[in-house]
């Protein structure tokens, strides 16, 4: 899946991520890549929510998204992933859970 979006950054649409979470949800389409231009800022957002669904706490998604982010990692990204409504989608990924996150 590519996001074709311009640098710098601009904040993506809220249901343009929940139409590549159910990209990423729906099995039909496993395995698949995530991926935007540089695989960071783009990628990092979807990836965040991604994790939210599967429940993690949100100390671990920012952990993750600023590792892989490094010196890139954007304030705004993270608010982001902090804002995003998880609650409309019916059924939650629990075979993606991690209970140690």
């Amino acid at each position: 899946m590519n996001l074709f979006m311009q640098e710098p950054f601009v904040n993506i649409p809220e249901d343009t991520i929940r139409e590549a979470l159910k990209v990423v949800l729906d099995v039909k389409n496993h395995p698949l890549l995530i991926h935007c231009n540089r695989g960071k800022h783009r990628t990092g957002c979807i990836v965040g929510c991604l994790r939210k669904l599967q429940r993690w706490c949100l100390s671990s998604v920012f952990d993750e998204y600023q590792r892989f982010a490094a010196a890139k990692a954007r304030i705004s990204d993270q608010r982001f992933m902090e804002l995003f409504d998880v609650s409309s989608f019916k059924h939650p990924p629990m075979s993606f859970s991690c209970s140690n996150r």
